[in-house]
């Protein structure tokens, strides 16, 4: 009787749990953060300044996990971005908003590179001679002009006589080799 007037009492008090995790500790309260279009910023330092960036034109985006396993939404943005193919494969990825929301969605299964362009942009003339390394850099070799011009830049580069030829270089090495005191 007593465990069942016990279970009755305890039916009719309104217990209600009491959750302490997730709440904010207001011992510590931020107020000297800044904020940015929405976001909370907070510097080391009140006088810090970050220095001025230029946001990437283009990605390399290239997938480095497998696509099986994977959920059919993620497989359709590969698919869109042409990484479904291949592992190891990349692909050249516009930065704008669309193309990173899809990113952001699918960034586990990928490695993104920002392109810099060393020598300046390519050109429509220029596609032949681009080349896009594994670090992000492109390289554009310009073309000299006319052949007129190159055979006097080769008879020029020839005639000069600071020029190290291998001839030179291979008697030099045997003479240092040779008395290298």
């Amino acid at each position: 009787m007593e465990v069942s007037n016990l279970l009755n009492a305890l039916r009719r008090l309104s217990i209600q749990p009491i959750r302490t995790y997730g709440k904010h500790n207001k011992k510590y309260v931020y107020t000297d953060g800044i904020k940015y279009e929405g976001i909370y910023y907070y510097p080391r330092t009140k006088d810090h300044q970050d220095p001025p960036i230029t946001p990437a034109k283009l990605f390399r985006v290239q997938r480095i996990k497998p696509v099986k396993g994977n959920p059919y939404w993620e497989k359709r943005i590969l698919k869109d971005l042409g990484l479904d193919g291949k592992q190891g494969n990349f692909t050249v990825v516009k930065n704008i908003p669309e193309n990173n929301a899809r990113l952001w969605k699918i960034k586990h299964l990928l490695k993104v590179t920002p392109i810099t362009f060393k020598y300046g942009e390519p050109t429509e003339n220029d596609i032949k001679h681009t080349i896009l390394k594994e670090n992000g850099e492109c390289i554009v070799t310009k073309e000299i002009g006319q052949l007129e011009k190159r055979f006097e830049a080769t008879e020029k580069f020839e005639a000069d006589p600071k020029r190290l030829d291998t001839d030179l270089l291979k008697k030099d090495a045997r003479l240092k080799w040779l008395n290298n005191w």
